[in-house]
């Protein structure tokens, strides 16, 4: 099933037990894998080509939404990233773990490449352009 196009959004103490993400992992018919992040710099702003989803399971660090807006991340957030949404991850300072969702059974740096927000085929109005 793929994801409403649109802007990036978070929403806050979405789950709270690793069963309830994969119910809705399972719900998305999206396929999982654990990522974990060490220490990094601030992204920079992009843009993915396909659908993903984020499940934060612990650490906490923020997201940049489309105009550099920053909404934070924790524990039981859900990260909603729907193909074309410009977006960026934060600087992380301690770690965090995630279960990431596509909508392919694929490596995830190999899928989620950092795309320029200039070529992002969602208007800032989270219409999609058909270009």
């Amino acid at each position: 099933m793929a994801l409403e196009p649109g802007p990036m959004r978070v929403i806050h103490n979405f789950f709270s037990t690793k069963t309830e993400v994969l119910a809705d992992i399972d719900k998305l018919d999206f396929w999982p894998t654990t990522y974990v992040s060490d220490r990094m710099e601030e992204l920079p702003l992009h843009w993915h080509d396909v659908d993903n989803c984020g499940y934060v399971l612990s650490g906490s660090s923020y997201v940049l939404g489309e105009n550099g807006e920053r909404v934070s991340l924790g524990p039981g957030d859900k990260l909603v990233i729907p193909a074309g949404a410009i977006h960026a991850e934060g600087e992380v300072t301690e770690r965090m773990v995630y279960i990431v969702a596509l909508p392919v059974a694929a490596n995830l740096f190999d899928k989620l490449t950092l795309l320029d927000p200039a070529d992002s085929p969602v208007r800032k109005d989270g219409v999609v352009s058909k270009a």
